[in-house]
């Protein structure tokens, strides 16, 4: 997988590269439950009596990972581990469900409140009933005396600042959930993995122009476990398994180009073989040598095609961010859509719903599916814009005006306080064209403006976005492959050096059409709640304008010392004895 990007202040940035229905049956409750439920009962009934003030809500999560991962490079393993972790989030509230200790302390520079992020506790991995209870006490005690420092802060800010715009409650009132699914886990034969992606890493060795290649396999269980003392008891969990494809050049001018391939599936069984595997490296590093040639592109602005992954990207950036939950009332985001609900932000033929209970699209298996948050709320099918006028926000349990219930998008990684977050996020049109009808609208577009070419942006690595009012309300996407099309019907030109650039209002305003097709982007964003999986599921589509500006690129040229000749390199043959 690729690297996460961290959060920073007032910016979200994701790189979005990079399970099954709710069993009918009965499953039985683990010790690990059955511990949470137990320890939660008795301290919440003790803080109740003794604590002053008493917490009106407590709630234990534990996400317990088993993760294999190998990476390999030119025929040889560069990393190969298992690892097994249970971390514990203790959340602990202190108040009523309309004001309480987690509200942002308001003319607070520093960022997000002390309390966002806090080391997530590593509980026992044996099924040990005491020493789980043990850890359980100390930190929710901890969390407690935590709370009450805050809440104390949060009062006395309260009451040397103005009325909030947003007078919302800090926690909405949810209906408890008693769901038990399956244990689940995946059955890694390490050995024969790690002979895999040797195997398929030496179809790299080929290219001795590259300066980098590596595959990686990574098969990852998650289990998690939530209780609150409003009577939620769940455990769930997922399969995830990867193989990730990665290869890196440099042109004579100094840019450094690289390309990826990802398959994404919930089984081992939904990988593709290796001759599929092997296909796409050849398709991916024959792109690559052609964009060592391919000319630059200087900055412009013009009409422009996306294509299905590049536009569920695009729509990720501009849209989704903006429209999760919490950034509405937060008073120092930018809040760009918060006023906006009943207008049209889209044109007619376009509708946007996130729906992390999708578990696939065409076949292709969807990151972003999960069917309980970590705030134990079930997820739903949010309709957040219906032919074009926005409809809805992504909602944790943090309510804002108008609306006052969770949808099911309350996401964090672990350590990290919720958030509204995206989960599959899908584009649909109406009215929707051919490739060719697309194609066509872009020249006639460009004969409109007098340019003399448009770009097709066909992939794309990811990007990001500033969402604060005290810094321009901009985005970047990265694309790795671009192309010219002339509007006098020369053939088409494969460019390189340009990130799209732009601002939300202004970028969705200019959508002319969309195409019939449909493409999937799988991937990890990370936002303040931390790196989570998601999906973006976009058609292409053309939009009046898009801003590209240069990217920025080394002054290194290629290396001076030539590869090892393939005669002289073992890992492009047979391995020695």
């Amino acid at each position: 997988m690729a690297p996460h990007l961290s959060f920073r202040k007032l910016l979200v940035a994701c790189t979005l590269l990079l399970f099954g229905a709710i069993p009918s049956t009965a499953q039985k409750k683990t010790i690990l439950l059955t511990a949470l439920q137990e320890e939660l009962t008795r301290a919440f009934d003790l803080l109740n009596t003794k604590g002053d003030p008493p917490p009106y809500f407590i709630g234990y999560n534990v996400t317990e990972t088993a993760e294999t991962e190998i990476v390999a490079s030119v025929g040889a393993l560069r990393d190969s581990r298992q690892d097994v972790e249970r971390l514990l989030d203790v959340d602990v509230r202190i108040g009523d469900y309309q004001v309480d200790n987690t509200r942002k302390l308001r003319g607070d520079r520093r960022g997000f409140s002390p309390y966002s992020y806090s080391s997530p506790v590593n509980l026992p991995l044996d099924n040990d009933l005491d020493a789980i209870k043990s850890l359980l006490w100390l930190q929710t005690d901890k969390e407690y005396r935590i709370g009450v420092q805050n809440f104390v802060q949060i009062e006395a800010n309260r009451a040397v600042n103005v009325d909030e715009q947003d007078t919302s409650a800090d926690f909405s009132r949810e209906p408890a959930l008693e769901a038990l699914q399956p244990i689940m886990a995946m059955d890694v034969e390490k050995g024969v993995w790690e002979e895999k992606i040797r195997r398929i890493s030496r179809t790299f060795a080929q290219w001795p122009k590259l300066t980098r290649s590596f595959v990686l396999f990574r098969a990852t269980t998650l289990n998690k476990y939530a209780v609150n003392s409003e009577g939620t008891a769940i455990q769930h969990g997922v399969n995830h398994a990867r193989i990730f494809l990665y290869a890196v050049t440099k042109a004579e001018d100094g840019e450094e180009l690289y390309l990826y391939r990802a398959f994404d599936a919930h089984s081992l069984e939904g990988l593709p073989n290796d001759y599929e595997v092997e296909r796409a490296i050849k398709e991916m590093v024959d792109q690559l040598m052609a964009l060592r040639e391919a000319p630059f592109v200087e900055a412009y602005s013009g009409p422009a095609i996306l294509s299905g992954r590049a536009g569920g990207v695009y729509f990720h950036e501009t849209l989704g961010h903006r429209l999760e939950g919490h950034r509405q009332k937060d008073e120092d985001g930018g809040q760009t859509f918060t006023k906006k609900v009943g207008e049209a932000i889209l044109p007619p033929f376009v509708s946007i719903y996130d729906d992390p209970t999708i578990r696939e699209v065409n076949g292709v298996e969807l990151n972003g599916y999960y069917h309980f948050d970590d705030e134990g709320v079930k997820a739903e099918r949010v309709p957040v814009v219906e032919n074009g006028v926005l409809k809805n926000f992504l909602l944790s349990r943090s309510p804002v005006e108008g609306f006052t219930r969770s949808n099911g998008h309350g996401r964090r990684a672990p350590g990290r306080s919720v958030v509204g977050r995206q989960g599959n996020f899908i584009v649909t049109a109406t009215n929707s064209v051919s490739s060719g009808e697309l194609r066509r609208l872009l020249i006639e577009e460009c004969h409109k403006q007098n340019k003399p070419f448009g770009l097709y942006f066909e992939e794309i690595s990811g990007g990001f976005t500033f969402v604060g009012r005290f810094i321009p309300q901009f985005f970047k996407v990265t694309p790795i492959v671009v192309w010219r099309i002339w509007a006098d019907g020369r053939p088409d030109e494969l460019v390189r050096g340009v990130d799209l650039i732009g601002t939300p209002l202004t970028s969705i305003s200019q959508i002319i059409a969309c195409g019939d097709d449909v493409g999937v982007f799988n991937g990890t964003c990370g936002a303040e709640s931390g790196p989570v999986p998601v999906s973006a599921v976009s058609p292409s589509f053309l939009t009046a304008l898009v801003e590209v500006q240069k990217k920025a690129k080394s002054t290194e040229k290629p290396p001076a010392l030539p590869a090892p000749d393939d005669d002289d390199n073992p890992s492009a043959g047979e391995q020695p004895e």
